[in-house]
């Protein structure tokens, strides 16, 4: 279940990687697709709902700077990056012992 969860992970980054293509195939300017504006492209409520929640009845300063940091950088590094370590946590190690036969 972990595996399939970094997969969507690095489903995400790759296609924030093809917007960030596209605009630029279509301006010719490079703009990075920022994670926050990503979140709101797809759930905007739930990106409201969470600041609240947090704001609110968790922690006022992991808001911010912490989380609108994170938020501001690029969408295919913040999905990225979690979901390759994911992969590679979860990996599938060869636990076949290789001994030497004389």
């Amino acid at each position: 279940m972990l595996r399939l969860f970094g997969w969507i992970l690095i489903a995400g980054a790759l296609y924030a990687l093809w917007l960030e293509g596209s605009a630029y195939w279509d301006t010719g300017v490079h703009e990075s697709v920022l994670a926050g504006a990503y979140w709101y492209m797809f759930s905007p409520g739930s990106l409201n709902f969470i600041q609240a929640i947090i704001q609110r009845y968790l922690l006022p300063e992991l808001w911010d700077p912490v989380i609108v940091t994170v938020l501001l950088w690029p969408a295919w590094a913040v999905l990225g990056a979690p979901g390759l370590a994911i992969e590679w946590w979860c990996r599938r190690r060869n636990r076949r012992h290789h001994r030497f036969r004389s």
